[in-house]
């Protein structure tokens, strides 16, 4: 699992359990549940490069849309709608992508 040594297995189970159903994820809810809002900013930093796919430094629209697959490959797309959202949350400077600045506010929030 991509999170080992950063995340508990358990947590992120039951983070991915609660967001199951279509246009039920929360990422402040996430982040909480998973135990990323409450890791040091080295951890957060590391769950950024995680879900950076493609190292650009910025999490884009299609990273954020497969986000719950960083956590477990057999966790669902998002929907358009909630990645609309969970980007327009976290993109604090209107670029139309998260950096790892933005990502760290949103994981706090």
């Amino acid at each position: 699992m991509a999170f080992a040594g950063v995340l508990n297995d358990a947590d992120i189970t039951k983070a991915l359990d609660e967001c199951k159903g279509a246009d039920s994820f929360d990422y402040k809810k996430f982040f909480k549940t998973c135990g990323l809002a409450g890791k040091s900013a080295d951890d957060v930093k590391k769950a950024f490069a995680i879900i950076d796919q493609d190292k650009s430094g910025f999490i884009e629209e299609d990273e954020l849309k497969l986000f719950l697959q960083n956590f477990s490959g057999g966790a669902r797309a998002l929907t358009d709608a909630e990645t609309k959202a969970f980007l327009k949350a976290g993109d604090s400077d209107g670029d139309g992508k998260i950096g790892a600045d933005e990502f760290a506010v949103m994981v706090k929030a």
